[in-house]
């Protein structure tokens, strides 16, 4: 009750620090690069801001996290866009909207679709956002009792919890996160000060650069891939109608209500999942949409519930993801590792004590997600013809021009020539992992938490002088390990793994 009642102050603290002049510039920023993006097919969150890191910098703490939240939730919103226009969804969690939403355009109905994505994500970021207000401090306070035992077992849980969530085989998501530890512990070992799979190479001393990593296995990696497939300008179904009746009719909403209100709820559920995200929301929220509807058969063929649930679904689910990531300092997914990342990069220790260190970060934060939910509003609608235009732009032009200055951006880091060449060697790995179908997500999240998990796991055994058994007797982090074994025993069933990879299968026509 007292958490509740200190909510109205807190957020009057943190609309102070949002609508600075300063940070709504940020935020706007934010808003407008993350629909650009989006717009962009197979550019995506994670590269966007992985490729934006470096810019993030020398822009002060609550600026830069603002700008890269902007950016994130914004990329949402312009998925929708090309889903809906040209057929070509912007990111993975846009590939639903493309079933009914291109089939809308084509039947002249591209206005109310476009609406009808923008209203249920206005909807679902806003309840998004209040529920990180509502859920931060309570979550934060339990997270501040947490000891170093409680904390590696909640990480631990958070890591086979992104393998089983991950797309694709669990076996090569547990790969890769055993290979994002590897990668953590490149460097001199604090406590011993040793240099460790250095190779002998100074660079490399401080261990890997985070930004050189992101950079590598998102945005080299995702460039490579759209390069090969020889997607362009030419090639794609640009809608040349005019858009007119843009405002969708009574029966239009009447019929959306519900399904943006269970998109939602969907959204916030799989959000707050370690490597669930968007797009597993979309997804389940278009299936229960068809499986309650009506009219099943309409589905595909333009039904204007088929493009509600799903972009409510994914936008709530990009703004719950916050909440693990900002209490307890866990990311529940890639986009929220380079999020994690940012503020070490800041200097910011990531944890609950954020809250209580830096309220102006947390809560402006949070204020911010409110005033760039409202200019996405604004800023999509009017400006679908510059979008459209936008698509027009050669990859071959497009694509040169952004790796130019991701190989601006990382050299700028730390003025190393190493730098550059470690993004092109993570590129290339990026880009065979997806040749293999191995998702670098989990690789990314076990990088981030890999060195929070040695140091905790360090911290326990001094506190308990060597024995192991300090993870079992605690009984919170026996709970998390408990958990931990559960889900690796649980997806080992056959009958679990079955349904796994079914929910993994795109819809027909996606």
């Amino acid at each position: 009750m007292d958490s509740f009642a200190a909510l109205l102050p807190n957020l009057a603290l943190g609309f102070q620090t949002a609508v600075s002049l300063q940070n709504l510039t940020y935020c706007f920023i934010g808003v407008f690069v993350g629909t650009l993006v989006g717009v962009l097919p197979g550019v995506g969150p994670l590269a966007a801001i992985a490729m934006l890191l470096p810019a993030t910098f020398n822009l002060p703490p609550v600026g830069a996290l603002i700008m890269l939240a902007g950016i994130y939730y914004g990329t949402q919103y312009g998925g929708s866009t090309t889903s809906i226009l040209v057929n070509l969804p912007g990111e993975s969690a846009s590939v639903v909207t493309c079933l009914d939403g291109y089939q809308m355009a084509k039947n002249g109905r591209a206005g109310p679709a476009l609406a009808i994505a923008a209203i249920g994500s206005f909807f679902a970021g806003t309840v998004g956002t209040l529920l990180i207000a509502l859920a931060g401090p309570p979550l934060a306070e339990v997270a501040l009792k947490f000891g170093a035992p409680e904390y590696f077992s909640l990480m631990s849980m958070g890591l086979i919890a992104s393998a089983v969530l991950a797309s694709g085989s669990m076996l090569k998501a547990i790969a890769m996160i055993f290979l994002g530890l590897l990668f953590g512990i490149v460097g001199t070992d604090v406590n011993s000060g040793m240099s460790r799979y250095t190779f002998g190479m100074s660079g490399l001393a401080d261990g890997l650069s985070f930004v050189v990593v992101a950079m590598g296995l998102f945005g080299f990696a995702e460039i490579l891939n759209n390069m090969e497939k020889g997607s362009d300008a030419a090639g794609r179904e640009l809608l040349t109608k005019k858009i007119d009746h843009l405002y969708p009719t009574m029966r239009d909403l009447k019929v959306s209500v519900g399904p943006i209100v269970r998109g939602t709820a969907i959204g916030a559920f799989f959000g707050t999942l370690p490597g669930a995200g968007p797009t597993i929301s979309a997804f389940s929220s278009y299936a229960m949409e068809k499986k309650m509807a009506k009219n099943p058969e309409e589905f595909g063929k333009g039904a204007i519930q088929g493009v509600a649930g799903p972009e409510s679904a994914n936008n709530a689910a990009a703004q719950c993801a916050f909440i693990p990531t900002l209490t307890l300092g866990i990311p529940g997914s890639g986009t929220m590792a380079l999020m994690l990342g940012a503020l070490t990069i800041q200097g910011i220790a990531p944890g609950p004590q954020v809250m209580t260190q830096r309220p102006d970060l947390f809560w402006g934060l949070i204020a911010s997600m409110w005033i760039g939910n409202a200019m996405l509003v604004i800023l999509n609608l009017p400006l679908i013809g510059l979008w459209v235009k936008i698509l027009q732009v050669p990859y071959r032009i497009l694509f040169p021009a952004i790796l130019t200055f991701m190989a601006i951006g990382v050299y700028s880091v730390n003025n190393l020539d190493l730098d550059i060449y470690m993004t092109v060697f993570f590129g290339l790995m990026g880009y065979v992992f997806m040749k293999l179908k191995c998702e670098p997500a989990p690789l990314i999240l076990a990088f981030v938490l890999g060195p929070l998990m040695e140091e905790n796991l360090r911290r326990a055994l001094l506190i308990s002088r060597g024995d192991p058994t300090v993870f079992f007797t605690r009984p919170i982090s026996a709970v998390f390990l408990g958990l931990t074994i559960l889900l690796l025993v649980v997806m080992v069933l056959p009958a679990v793994r079955k349904k796994r990879e079914v929910a993994f299968q795109e819809p027909p026509g996606a």
